[in-house]
């Protein structure tokens, strides 16, 4: 990776946009970042960080601090950077979020965070992604480095690697595990961990369950006393918990599961007896109660067929009474018969007699029926003719009826077209005044859009008049914060200062109080410590120094916060004053009121001049309705003047055939309804004497067969056969009897006969009861106690033996479960760097010593050139103190003594070209773990100002051979001789007025 171009813009301190060339340090492959303190030398790292991952690690508060706090509101902020990477040439833009103040309105408004991401193909750049999290996707394909990785390996930030020399073991393991992603083991640990917690909880959950359900069989052969007897060798007893041993105290219970068996198999033939007794007892008992019902129901038959035999007479009375009234009950319907025929004559001969009386009425004479046929013959015809003279005359009516409607219709046509020439008359002129008064508003509505828009101005410079004279007492209030908290910030660092020089001032003296007499001075080595500085007051401690630290950084917050909002509070200020165009609020508010007035007026004219085209329109529309209705109502005149003429002479024409088919009556109606009265009658008399014929040949034919049918019947009389006539329940009642009587008679008999056979050889007396119950009861409670007896010692068997077999099974579980907890526990700890791992090193941490082992190997290769081969570095996996962890410990190893001494011990030189070593050692592993990665590109964030100039050209040889190959390599320094041996420089320079300026310089070619 190696990059090309950097350009900020709105970008910590700087405001304008700075550019840095860094293929112009290219042919001298070193080159010097330089500026005063404060003056933004760190900020252009920041730049490159910000632009490859959109953060920067440093500014704890988010990307609002990467904004320029010099930046006016409509200045940008922004970073592009151009680098080369996987065989291309990109370029990424980035803005952080940030807020501005609105371009439109008041308020603020927030810019989001934007990024893009450009290739470059021949001369031309071409957008890959313009979203940041699309952005990130592709940076991370292309780079192949974590931030983390970054940070430790191309920007070397300050302190940054000094702290991985100086870390802890456990700090040295963070750090170690962000850039090898090794957090997978420590997952593999847990995991382990996990498993061996599952295992432990399994075995002690299955031993718990096999426990209990031996105690539960235990307790079962105590309460059925099975733990000696039948079975044991000598009928003792022998409690099967006599043994803790799981597997002794199950085959107990198995010995106990046989006894138990052995008791099932004798109760089970103890209860087949038993319920044989009881069977036989059952049995007898039946046979007895059998006996006895039998002879019961003997002599109940016997009784019973007494007594029907004794009935017998009056069942044969009433078989008697039975049988004529089935004969009489057959004649009953010849007997109705002639009933109906005489009633039917009687009312025909009276039908006949009222026929002729209304035929005679209507002023008829003709009787016979030949009369009466010719009659009828007439009236039929003239029915007929009236039917046909009937439509016409129907139509005569119509006719009349639409002629007269025709007539009227066109009487109130004509009055209606009267009306309307009337009422239009006086519309034209109506129409040419509001026409006139149209054009006179014509303008209305352009002029209400000036008043308005004009109204509106007004408004807007009238509330930015207001709001500024109300943010006029803000910006003083903002100003005398400024003061406070710039005065509360110099005293903070003033105290900061002080206790910083008076912490130096007895540096000396904290040393010589930690030294021991034959112990090596951590500075100069030697054993003896003749002359230890002495107090000089009282000690600093690091807490007050960190509490003051603390109280200078929030009081400088304080203060740029104040500063911030000072300037907003005047800026917020300038803009409303100029919206307001620099009036003052009494003169806007009369604008206000001038225009306010001006708009009602263009509003009034607005509404007159839609009111007038409105009845314009309204006017036009009827001018044209008006002249359409006038010719429809013309047309309609005509053609009812021509309908009513038609009507008037189809009825002329229709009452002329009417006068001789109405023969005198007024209408066709009347005659029609006359001849059909009379052609009634006529029908009705024919009918009625024709039926009074019929029913006296019905009624003599009934009488004859009446007299036939009783000489053949045992009665003399029609009388006698109604006097043997019964109701149809009567008759029921007594077939019903009759029947009943006999079929209950031969029943008794057969049963009575079949008791008699039976009991042919019984005793006539009936047999003793009481005996056989309690011989059933006595068998019935000795089978009762056998059977539950059998049921409780199977229960307890089957118990017993479920209880021996899961004890058993679970016992096996148990067994197999030890096995795999011993392995799991064992890998677990071990793993954990729990024992059997002497060492108590993770696996994480054992993975993590390699990784460091080949980045001491790499650090040693400078380190020897850079000490004069005095130090090398080396890795201790030796225990460390009070149980911590260990296994990434590191020991600078002196070649002058030959013993390894802790890193804390080398000198502030010392430390920084240790930690130099270290930190490029790294670099080659993790570039080298990322895939083989070249970097052409490498930043050195100060430290320098601690060497002599000896060692200091032993540094500067070490980063001549790192330019080596292409390689260019920018360092941040204050140290002067440094200036002299780098020529390719890069300035950050503060302006007078704040925001800092970046000044190029390369060397000038040799």
């Amino acid at each position: 990776m190696k990059l090309h171009r950097l350009e900020l813009a709105g970008f910590g301190p700087f405001r304008d946009r700075q550019v840095v060339d860094f293929d112009a340090f290219a042919d001298d492959g070193i080159f010097l970042i330089t500026g005063r303190t404060g003056s933004g030398k760190s900020s252009v790292l920041d730049g490159v960080t910000y632009a490859l991952y959109g953060g920067v690690p440093r500014y704890e508060s988010g990307d609002r601090r990467l904004r320029s706090d010099h930046c006016a509101p409509e200045d940008p902020t922004e970073v592009s950077l151009e680098f080369s990477a996987e065989g291309g040439r990109w370029r990424i833009t980035r803005s952080p979020e940030y807020t501005r103040p609105k371009r439109r309105g008041d308020g603020f408004t927030t810019e989001p965070h934007r990024a893009v991401l450009e290739r470059r193909d021949g001369d031309e750049w071409t957008g890959i992604a313009a979203r940041p999290v699309d952005v990130a996707a592709h940076l991370d394909e292309i780079l192949g480095l974590t931030q983390q990785q970054f940070l430790q390996v191309i920007l070397l930030a300050q302190n940054r690697f000094a702290r991985f020399l100086l870390a802890r073991n456990d700090e040295r393991q963070a750090l170690l595990r962000t850039l090898f992603a090794t957090r997978t083991y420590e997952q593999y640990a847990d995991e382990l961990e996990t498993r061996r917690k599952a295992a432990e909880q399994a075995l002690s959950s299955e031993g718990e369950g096999v426990r209990v359900l031996i105690e539960e069989a235990e307790r079962i052969v105590a309460a059925a006393d099975l733990a000696g007897g039948v079975g044991s060798g000598d009928g003792a007893p022998s409690p099967v918990d006599a043994d803790p041993d799981p597997l002794t105290r199950i085959a107990a219970l198995v010995r106990a599961v046989e006894r138990a068996e052995y008791r099932v198999d004798t109760l089970t033939r103890e209860r087949a007896e038993a319920e044989a007794a009881h069977t036989a007892a059952v049995e007898s008992e039946r046979a007895a109660q059998t006996l006895r019902r039998a002879q019961e129901e003997r002599d109940a038959a016997r009784r019973e067929l007494a007594a029907l035999d004794a009935a017998e007479p009056r069942i044969a009375a009433d078989r008697a009474v039975l049988q004529l009234a089935e004969r009489a009950e057959a004649l009953r319907g010849l007997l109705d018969t002639v009933e109906r025929a005489e009633t039917a004559e009687r009312i025909a001969v009276d039908a006949e007699r009222d026929a002729l009386t209304r035929w005679m009425l209507l002023g008829e004479d003709a009787v016979t029926a030949e009369a009466l046929g010719a009659r009828e013959d007439e009236l039929a015809a003239a029915l007929a003719a009236c039917d046909a003279a009937a439509t016409a005359e129907a139509d005569l009516d119509t006719l009349t009826a639409d002629r007269d409607r025709a007539d009227a219709t066109a009487a109130a046509l004509v009055r209606e077209r009267d009306e309307l020439d009337e009422r239009r008359a006086p519309v034209p002129a109506v129409l040419e005044r509001v026409t006139a008064e149209l054009a006179v508003v014509a303008g209305a509505p352009a002029a209400l859009a000036a008043a308005r828009a004009t109204l509106a101005d007004v408004e807007r410079r009238l509330e930015a008049a207001r709001e500024a004279a109300t943010l006029a007492d803000v910006v003083r209030d903002a100003e005398r914060a400024v003061l406070r908290s710039n005065a509360e910030m110099q005293d903070a660092a003033a105290l900061l200062a002080a206790l910083l020089r008076q912490r130096l001032d007895g540096a000396a003296a904290e040393l010589a109080a930690t030294l021991v007499d034959g112990e090596a001075c951590p500075v100069c080595g030697g054993a003896d410590h003749p002359h230890p500085a002495e107090p000089t007051g009282l000690p600093v401690t690091d807490a007050e120094i960190d509490t003051a630290e603390r109280a200078k950084d929030a009081a400088v917050e304080a203060d740029r916060v104040a500063s911030t909002a000072a300037r907003s509070a005047r800026e917020a200020h300038a803009r409303l004053a100029a919206r307001a165009g620099g009036e003052e609020v009494s003169s806007l508010e009369a604008a206000h009121e001038r225009a306010l007035v001006a708009v009602s007026a263009a509003e009034g004219d607005v509404e007159t001049a839609a009111r007038l085209a409105s009845e314009r329109d309204e006017l036009d529309a009827l001018v044209s309705a008006a002249a359409l209705e006038h010719g429809r109502l013309t047309d309609e005149i005509a053609r009812v003047h021509q309908q009513a003429a038609l009507s008037a002479e189809r009825a002329n024409t229709a009452a002329r055939g009417l006068d001789a088919v109405r023969a005198g009556f007024a209408t066709v109606a009347l005659r029609r309804a006359d001849a059909a009265t009379r052609r009634a009658a006529a029908r009705a008399l024919t009918d009625a004497a024709a039926e009074r014929a019929l029913r006296a040949q019905i009624r003599a034919d009934a009488v004859a067969d009446r007299a036939a049918r009783l000489a053949e019947s045992p009665f003399d009389t029609p009388a006698d056969v109604r006097d043997a006539l019964r109701p149809t329940s009567e008759r029921s009642r007594l077939d019903e009897r009759v029947r009943e009587h006999d079929a209950t008679l031969r029943a008794v008999r057969q049963r009575l006969l079949q008791l008699e056979l039976d009991l042919v050889d019984a005793p006539e007396e009936l047999v003793d009861l009481a005996g056989p119950p309690h011989g059933v009861a006595t068998a019935r409670d000795r089978f009762a106690a056998a059977v539950a007896a059998l049921a409780d010692a199977a229960s307890t068997a089957e118990r017993l033996r479920d209880l021996a077999q899961r004890a058993d099974l679970g016992a096996r579980g148990v067994a197999d479960l030890a096995a795999r907890h011993a392995v799991i526990a064992r890998l677990a700890h071990t793993v954990a760097g729990r024992a059997p791992n002497t060492h108590r090193m993770t696996l994480e941490t054992f993975v993590l010593a390699a990784e460091l082992e080949e980045i001491v190997a790499a650090a040693n290769l400078r380190l020897a050139e850079m000490s004069s081969g005095r130090y090398r570095l080396q890795h201790s996996d030796a225990l460390a103190a009070r149980g911590a962890a260990s296994g990434l410990g590191l020991e600078v190893l002196d070649a002058f003594t030959g013993q390894p001494r802790p890193p804390q011990s080398l000198s502030g030189g010392e430390s920084f070209l240790a930690s130099l070593a270290l930190a490029l050692g790294l670099a080659e592993v993790v570039t080298a773990r990322a895939g083989g990665l070249r970097l052409d590109t490498l930043f050195i964030d100060e430290g320098f100002g601690s060497l002599d100039e000896e060692t200091l050209d032993l540094a500067m040889r070490t980063l001549d051979e790192l330019r080596q190959g292409g390689r260019t390599v920018g360092v941040i320094s204050h140290v002067a001789a440094m200036k002299e041996q780098v020529p390719a420089q890069l300035a950050i320079e503060a302006t007078p007025q704040g925001p800092s300026v970046i000044r190029q310089d390369a060397a000038l070619p040799v």
